[in-house]
């Protein structure tokens, strides 16, 4: 009932030769083009990420890791802002224990327990 009321208030005067006509104000939800994208919207870092994953960048590391099989060829990459990092090595899939080693920037380095190669590569923070 009171949205009834709240309608009719809502209107606008039209003012013609000799008549006046109301017609109701326009709801939209949006801009005159409709809603705005997520693109149009975005600001600041939000902004920032989505350009670069537009350019194919990933700048916070938000994709999932491409898969390296591990040897030495074709070590896992561990991104670092360091020259070490500490890395935990699950070593069988169903494994319950962690295996924790330093990892040091250079040549590709095993797991002591697997023997699974990893290498740091140093990598620069986007902002």
């Amino acid at each position: 009932m009171a949205g009834r009321y709240l309608l009719r208030a809502c209107t606008t005067l039209r003012f013609t030769n000799q008549h006046v006509a109301a017609r109701p104000l326009q709801r939209t939800m949006g801009t005159v083009n409709g809603i705005p994208t997520d693109d149009e919207q975005a600001t600041g870092l939000e902004r920032r990420a989505l350009e670069a994953l537009k350019k194919g960048k990933d700048p916070y590391s938000m994709m999932k890791p491409k898969q390296y099989a591990g040897t030495q060829a074709e070590p896992h990459i561990v991104p670092s802002i360091g020259n070490k990092r500490m890395v935990g090595c699950l070593c069988e899939e169903d494994n319950t224990s962690i295996v924790w080693f330093w990892l040091h920037e250079g040549t590709a380095q095993r797991c002591p327990s697997c023997g699974s190669h990893y290498k740091l590569i140093h990598h620069e923070l986007p902002h």
